[in-house]
């Protein structure tokens, strides 16, 4: 058959690679967007209130001015991501994003409140995913429907 693939791990379901082999810019055009939607949602409300949001930070055990460069980098990056721009080095400044923010603000094993801690446990497995299309992003890059694709050619 034509359209089976002999390189594939499993040639039995081979069809599946032609499939992802013309659909790979434009998943990875929504899977950008996917993950850079959260991004831009929730750093937009904190780019409004950066100094209101940084209040929050010293119980957290961590200075309010570092707000001024979480909150910037939690948006733009967001921004960045979506639009495909210098996705590589986005991700990487991303992943070290998540990773503060995971260690800063979903320690659930410190809440004894059952809603609390499952909460917490919930938004830190989200940003253990987040952290995989980041590595995905990195060594994928962005594809040919973005920025990077587009300077690329340029």
């Amino acid at each position: 058959m034509l359209w089976r693939n002999s390189n594939s791990s499993l040639p039995a379901l081979s069809f599946a690679d032609p499939v992802a082999a013309s659909l790979t810019d434009t998943l990875l055009l929504v899977a950008r967007i996917f993950l850079g939607v959260i991004f831009v949602h929730y750093g937009y409300g904190k780019l409004l209130n950066i100094a209101g949001y940084g209040a929050s930070f010293p119980a957290r055990g961590i200075p309010a001015w570092l707000a001024y460069v979480a909150v910037p980098i939690e948006f733009f990056g967001g921004v960045a991501l979506i639009l495909g721009l210098a996705t590589r080095y986005v991700a990487i400044l991303m992943t070290v994003f998540v990773i503060v923010a995971t260690a800063i603000s979903h320690r659930y094993w410190e809440f004894t409140d059952a809603a609390r801690r499952g909460a917490q446990e919930g938004n830190f497995y989200k940003n253990l995913t987040m952290l995989g299309g980041f590595a995905l992003l990195f060594v994928t890059g962005a594809g040919r429907f973005s920025l990077d694709g587009w300077l690329r050619k340029r």
